[in-house]
């Protein structure tokens, strides 16, 4: 067979080969300060079944997926980040009450900016800069 007719199967295949995506991992300086924002204000479960890596962290379950967040000397600057986060690289996380979150957020003083799309989505940081976006899906 030619290489190209080769590529283009094999191209097509790797199509299906993918199915999900099962964890983001993002990069913390204090695991401690992370989970009181991604446990203790925005209510993720923690996988304890984490094993010793050599380095402290911590997962975070969502759904089937995970958050894995990494203590590790953060090589991203966290001044002159855009405002908007949708403007930065970021996880977006569905949920099905955006307005509930909204009023966690500004519970605890947490700053946040609404999707310019019109779409029922907000963006907002960790305490280390990592930009989340939540969207609702009813």
């Amino acid at each position: 067979m030619e290489i190209a007719k080769l590529l283009v199967l094999h191209k097509l295949s790797s199509y299906k080969m993918y199915n999900s995506i099962l964890h983001a991992s993002l990069i913390i300086k204090d695991t401690k300060n992370s989970l009181m924002f991604y446990h203790d204000i925005l209510g993720l479960s923690i996988d304890d079944d984490r094993p010793d890596l050599g380095f402290p962290g911590a997962w975070l379950n969502i759904g089937a997926q995970q958050i894995h967040l990494l203590e590790l000397p953060n090589p991203d600057p966290v001044d002159n980040r855009p405002t908007h986060g949708g403007r930065d690289r970021h996880v977006a996380i569905g949920l099905s009450d955006i307005d509930q979150l909204m009023l966690i957020l500004k519970t605890h003083d947490i700053t946040f900016t609404t999707s310019s799309s019109g779409r029922k989505a907000l963006f907002c940081r960790d305490p280390d800069g990592n930009t989340l976006e939540f969207i609702q899906k009813n």
